[in-house]
Protein backbone atom coordinates (compact mmCIF):
# COMPACT_ATOMS: atom_id res chain seq x y z
CA UNK A 1 0.00 0.00 0.00
CA UNK A 2 1.21 3.28 -1.06
CA UNK A 3 1.96 5.87 1.85
CA UNK A 4 -0.60 8.63 2.24
CA UNK A 5 0.82 12.39 1.56
CA UNK A 6 -0.88 14.63 4.68
CA UNK A 7 -0.60 18.58 5.21
CA UNK A 8 1.07 17.59 8.34
CA UNK A 9 4.04 15.89 6.61
CA UNK A 10 3.99 17.90 3.28
CA UNK A 11 4.26 21.37 5.80
CA UNK A 12 7.64 20.74 7.39
CA UNK A 13 8.98 20.40 3.83
CA UNK A 14 7.82 23.15 2.55
CA UNK A 15 8.72 25.04 5.69
CA UNK A 16 12.06 23.81 5.33
CA UNK A 17 12.33 24.79 1.39
CA UNK A 18 10.79 28.04 1.99
CA UNK A 19 13.96 28.49 4.66
CA UNK A 20 16.53 27.60 2.38
CA UNK A 21 15.45 29.67 -0.19
CA UNK A 22 15.21 32.54 2.44
CA UNK A 23 18.57 32.11 3.88
CA UNK A 24 19.91 32.24 0.29
CA UNK A 25 18.26 35.69 -0.28
CA UNK A 26 19.19 36.99 2.95
CA UNK A 27 23.33 35.86 2.88
CA UNK A 28 23.87 38.50 0.35
CA UNK A 29 20.69 40.60 1.46
CA UNK A 30 22.07 41.60 4.76
CA UNK A 31 24.41 43.39 3.00
CA UNK A 32 22.04 46.11 1.84
CA UNK A 33 22.19 49.58 3.55
CA UNK A 34 19.77 49.35 6.61
CA UNK A 35 17.36 52.18 5.57
CA UNK A 36 16.72 50.08 2.20
CA UNK A 37 16.22 47.10 4.52
CA UNK A 38 13.94 49.08 6.58
CA UNK A 39 11.30 50.40 4.10
CA UNK A 40 11.47 46.57 2.25
CA UNK A 41 10.03 45.63 5.41
CA UNK A 42 7.96 48.56 5.92
CA UNK A 43 5.32 45.98 4.09
CA UNK A 44 5.16 43.47 6.56
CA UNK A 45 3.30 46.34 8.73
CA UNK A 46 0.04 44.90 6.62
CA UNK A 47 0.51 41.56 8.16
CA UNK A 48 -1.39 39.41 10.48
CA UNK A 49 1.16 38.68 13.78
CA UNK A 50 2.64 35.19 13.20
CA UNK A 51 1.51 32.48 15.62
CA UNK A 52 4.39 31.92 17.90
CA UNK A 53 4.69 27.72 17.02
CA UNK A 54 4.81 28.67 13.41
CA UNK A 55 7.77 31.13 14.00
CA UNK A 56 9.43 28.97 15.83
CA UNK A 57 9.59 25.97 13.31
CA UNK A 58 10.35 28.47 10.69
CA UNK A 59 13.18 29.94 13.01
CA UNK A 60 14.28 26.29 13.11
CA UNK A 61 14.21 26.06 9.94
CA UNK A 62 16.87 28.53 8.73
CA UNK A 63 18.87 27.49 11.60
CA UNK A 64 18.88 23.71 10.25
CA UNK A 65 19.43 25.42 6.40
CA UNK A 66 23.18 26.48 7.15
CA UNK A 67 25.10 24.58 5.17
CA UNK A 68 27.87 22.68 6.95
CA UNK A 69 30.04 23.21 3.75
CA UNK A 70 29.58 27.04 3.38
CA UNK A 71 32.58 29.25 4.42
CA UNK A 72 31.63 32.32 5.12
CA UNK A 73 29.17 33.89 7.50
CA UNK A 74 25.79 32.74 8.53
CA UNK A 75 24.93 33.94 12.41
CA UNK A 76 22.06 35.67 14.10
CA UNK A 77 21.70 38.62 11.50
CA UNK A 78 21.59 36.61 8.36
CA UNK A 79 19.04 33.92 10.20
CA UNK A 80 16.84 36.28 11.67
CA UNK A 81 16.67 37.91 8.54
CA UNK A 82 15.25 34.95 6.55
CA UNK A 83 13.36 34.07 9.70
CA UNK A 84 11.66 37.47 8.78
CA UNK A 85 11.33 37.04 5.11
CA UNK A 86 10.42 33.67 5.38
CA UNK A 87 7.46 34.55 7.51
CA UNK A 88 6.31 37.74 5.39
CA UNK A 89 6.38 34.87 2.50
CA UNK A 90 3.74 33.48 4.45
CA UNK A 91 1.86 36.82 4.84
CA UNK A 92 2.77 36.81 8.74
CA UNK A 93 4.42 39.47 10.51
CA UNK A 94 7.36 39.27 13.46
CA UNK A 95 9.77 42.24 13.83
CA UNK A 96 13.83 41.93 12.98
CA UNK A 97 15.62 43.32 16.17
CA UNK A 98 19.19 44.53 16.04
CA UNK A 99 20.35 45.30 19.54
CA UNK A 100 23.47 45.73 21.54
CA UNK A 101 25.13 45.30 24.90
CA UNK A 102 28.08 47.00 26.55
CA UNK A 103 31.50 45.62 28.29
CA UNK A 104 31.99 43.76 26.45
CA UNK A 105 30.37 45.46 23.48
CA UNK A 106 28.40 43.06 21.39
CA UNK A 107 26.13 43.52 18.82
CA UNK A 108 23.13 40.69 18.09
CA UNK A 109 20.17 40.35 15.57
CA UNK A 110 16.81 38.33 16.66
CA UNK A 111 13.02 37.97 15.93
CA UNK A 112 10.23 39.24 17.97
CA UNK A 113 6.68 38.56 17.87
CA UNK A 114 3.52 39.43 19.74
CA UNK A 115 4.57 37.98 23.07
CA UNK A 116 7.63 35.77 22.16
CA UNK A 117 11.56 36.08 21.01
CA UNK A 118 13.34 33.56 18.81
CA UNK A 119 17.29 33.90 18.83
CA UNK A 120 17.54 35.60 22.03
CA UNK A 121 18.80 32.97 24.66
CA UNK A 122 21.06 34.80 27.21
CA UNK A 123 18.74 36.25 29.66
CA UNK A 124 21.28 37.90 31.67
CA UNK A 125 20.44 40.80 34.01
CA UNK A 126 24.05 42.12 34.52
CA UNK A 127 24.29 42.83 30.72
CA UNK A 128 20.87 42.96 29.04
CA UNK A 129 20.13 43.65 25.15
CA UNK A 130 19.29 46.79 24.44
CA UNK A 131 17.07 46.96 21.05
CA UNK A 132 18.26 49.53 18.76
CA UNK A 133 16.33 48.92 15.90
CA UNK A 134 12.76 47.02 15.19
CA UNK A 135 11.58 46.80 11.99
CA UNK A 136 8.68 47.01 11.02
CA UNK A 137 8.00 48.71 13.60
CA UNK A 138 4.81 46.68 15.16
CA UNK A 139 1.41 48.42 14.11
CA UNK A 140 0.26 51.46 16.20
CA UNK A 141 -3.52 51.66 17.84
CA UNK A 142 -5.50 54.72 16.69
CA UNK A 143 -5.37 57.15 19.35
CA UNK A 144 -1.83 56.39 21.04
Amino acid sequence: MAPRHTTASAAPLLVCALAVICLALAIPGHRFPLPWLMRAMSVLRRFPPAEPDFARRVHEAALAARPSWWGGRIACMEVSLATVLALGLCRRRVSWVLGARALPNEAHAWIQGDGFTLGLDEDDPVRPWTPLLITPEPPTRKGE
